[in-house]
């Protein structure tokens, strides 16, 4: 494990693995929504973020850690992982965590709400055609803390 992507919907906790498995493998870690949004939560045009993902994954290692929903261009870093991680955590769960993290926008949860029947197949799908790496779809966080035991 060397190069790292973790997807899944708002609130799965994906920035919580990523700085733990960052800590257990000393992989550097990237937090994907620093680099896409401004300041007034404008998204960059796809082509720039496509570019800059190609300038990340160039990289020997890194832990890439975000899913910018219909905003994003993931085959970059799909064709360019060793390891895809998919948090698939029931909507309930990933509700209770956005909403005790901060405000979002009406975008964002139409977004977490919609994941499974919009954003998932299509994550799945570049998954199967762009990427040769380890998969892992977790859908629970016992599950998460399963995997980082493997890791250690």
């Amino acid at each position: 494990m060397r190069r790292v992507v973790i997807l899944g919907r708002g609130g799965a906790g994906k920035s919580a693995l990523a700085r733990r498995l960052a800590a257990a493998t000393g992989l550097p870690l990237t937090e994907l929504d620093e680099l896409f949004w401004s300041a007034d939560a404008t998204p960059l045009p796809r082509d720039r973020w496509a570019a800059i993902q190609d300038e990340l994954v160039a990289a020997e290692t890194w832990i890439l850690d975000g899913d910018l929903g219909p905003f994003d261009v993931l085959e970059p870093r799909l064709r360019a992982a060793d390891t895809i991680i998919v948090l698939d955590f029931p909507l309930g769960v990933c509700l209770w965590r956005a909403l005790r993290r901060s405000r979002e926008s009406l975008v964002f949860w139409r977004w977490v709400i919609c994941y499974r029947r919009r954003s998932l197949p299509g994550i799945l799908a570049g998954i199967s055609r762009c990427a040769s790496a380890d998969q892992y779809l977790l859908r629970h966080p016992r599950e998460v803390e399963r995997f980082l035991d493997e890791q250690r």
